[in-house]
């Protein structure tokens, strides 16, 4: 291995908003053919990787990050062993994550973790896979962490991993609106496989195969709000509302106070509400706020995992 030259490396990763989520049916192995437009957003989890003899992990930052796991079964630790087994590094990593997107908010805060894990480590230790080289470590990771690693606008389909980037141009504007608690995405989509077996007489048969609607894409591609507010769409959300009725309400009051539209990200409860422009969105964050709801205004796209610092 070429010798280790830098001392500590940060990286930052985005987390991302599903703008539009299409279901298949459920398959004989468990899964389901997913077909999503993904957006980076300007919420970002930071990483810093300092050489160790072991692995380890800890987090700092505005969120409670009480429960969450610390051993093997966190997706960071996860990128770091992963890429040290594949490329022969025999020494370990000691973590340091900034977390700023929501744990289990449906925002791939996890992944973001694992895509700037992968990237600190390659520069840490002198690895030199590149973006290009850790790509395919990253789909074995999680259907999530390729976008994290190569953020902006993209096409995700087949489990959600296979990308191809989607032209964009302009700024979206966003608001998204916090819940205190998680969803489990499996609990998720199990709920949609209830939902559609007890309405199969009005919703009929769901295909094996999904993909992006053309007008979602046509959104991205002039940078139009109205158009996207339009178009987006999420196969989850109906599940995601039975699971957490609530969230029902929210989404009334956001688009009743100036939102083009809302739509639960992922699995949720994530809220993200699209708005026209930057005062918009103050506008509408202060109303929600008032209501003692958590919000955070961000923008995308926004690239993908960037080192930040490197010495």
């Amino acid at each position: 291995m070429s010798p280790i030259l830098k001392r500590t490396v940060t990286v930052r990763a985005p987390g991302k908003i599903n703008v539009f989520f299409r279901v298949g049916a459920l398959q004989d192995d468990g899964y389901h053919d997913v077909a999503s437009l993904y957006q980076a957003v300007s919420l970002f989890e930071e990483v810093t990787a300092t050489p160790a003899d072991e692995f380890s992990v800890r987090f700092t930052g505005p969120i409670d990050t009480a429960g969450l796991a610390t051993d093997d079964s966190n997706l960071a630790i996860a990128a770091a062993k992963l890429l040290a087994s594949r490329t022969g590094y025999t020494g370990g990593v000691a973590l340091t994550v900034l977390k700023r997107v929501p744990i289990a908010g449906g925002m791939g805060g996890g992944s973001a973790d694992a895509a700037a894990t992968l990237v600190a480590c390659d520069e840490l230790w002198g690895t030199g896979l590149g973006r290009s080289g850790l790509l395919p470590l990253a789909a074995e990771l999680g259907a999530d962490v390729p976008f994290a690693l190569e953020g902006g606008t993209a096409v995700g389909t087949g489990r959600g991993d296979e990308l191809s980037p989607a032209l964009a141009q302009g700024a979206f504007h966003w608001v998204l609106a916090l819940s205190d608690m998680g969803l489990s995405t499996p609990l998720v989509y199990g709920t949609l496989d209830q939902h559609r077996d007890a309405h199969v007489g009005d919703l009929g048969p769901q295909p094996d195969l999904v993909k992006v609607d053309t007008a979602v894409l046509q959104a991205v591609r002039i940078g139009d709000a109205d158009s996207l507010a339009d178009a987006m769409h999420n196969d989850l959300q109906v599940a995601a509302l039975k699971l957490a009725p609530e969230l029902s309400e929210l989404l009334e009051l956001g688009e009743s106070r100036g939102a083009l539209a809302g739509i639960v990200s992922g699995s949720g409860p994530t809220v993200a509400f699209l708005v026209h422009s930057a005062q918009e969105a103050a506008e509408l964050r202060g109303t929600l706020t008032r209501r003692d709801i958590r919000t955070l205004v961000v923008t995308g796209p926004v690239p993908g995992a960037r080192v930040l610092d490197a010495h």
